[in-house]
């Protein structure tokens, strides 16, 4: 099946095809692809993130690769020319409120959802990262997940860098509002010195407390205000 897309100006004809198989063995059309990925399931506090980012085909973006391959200092230095060279990007996020309504996998997926939909437009073409997709409405291109997809595709690899570095500065801002929890140095994942200081000063209004060492801190003190 084909359709004709405006995409950013240009006019491309779309081959739609619902196998992951083919992104491995056949041309993509357009020269046009979404990768999107994700950062922040296991962390204790904090958002969700996942970012979109819409790149050509064939770009090749020196550098990039999967982003927990890579160091802060690297992925700050890459994440301008990944937004410099992309035809479009955009980051989506789910709050720990949002988290703990629906779970981390149904929230991982609403900021997928919002990331895309960030996005001026969508091309033919959206690879996720991961085994499960998320829901965009009247899209009637090809979407696939892809395991391990941040190790084999430029926009996915491109997309897991941005989300990254969202996520971090999110948690450097939260450090700033509650500086006893360490948020800087661990980013809300579960270190020892983020579980004793939850256990020794109780939660705060951006912890998961559906997670549980945060419930189980949360039934010792009052949310911290």
């Amino acid at each position: 099946m084909a359709e004709t897309v405006q995409y950013f100006g240009n006019t491309y004809t779309c081959r739609m095809t619902a196998s992951s198989l083919a992104f491995r063995t056949a041309s993509i059309e357009p020269a046009a692809v979404a990768g999107v990925d994700e950062v922040g399931r296991g962390p204790l506090a904090g958002d969700v993130v996942a970012a979109a980012v819409v790149l050509r085909g064939d770009e090749q973006l020196p550098g990039v690769r999967d982003s927990k391959q890579l160091t802060d200092l690297q992925r700050r230095a890459l994440a301008p020319m990944i937004r410099d060279a992309a035809m479009g990007w955009s980051v989506g996020r789910a709050s720990p409120a949002e988290i703990d309504a629906r779970n981390i996998h149904q929230a991982t997926l609403l900021a997928m959802q919002r990331a895309l939909a960030g996005l001026a437009a969508l091309p033919c073409t959206i690879l996720v990262d991961g085994r499960h997709l998320p829901v965009v409405s009247n899209y009637s291109g090809s979407m696939t997940a892809v395991v391990r997809g941040d190790q084999q595709y430029m926009a996915i690899a491109a997309a897991s860098i941005l989300a990254k570095v969202a996520r971090d500065d999110d948690m450097l801002a939260l450090d700033s509002r509650y500086p006893a929890y360490g948020f800087a140095r661990h980013k809300g994942y579960p270190t020892v010195a983020h579980r004793e200081a939850l256990m020794r000063i109780g939660p705060c209004p951006e912890h998961r407390l559906s997670f549980r060492p945060v419930k189980l801190a949360a039934t010792r003190r009052e949310v911290v205000e």
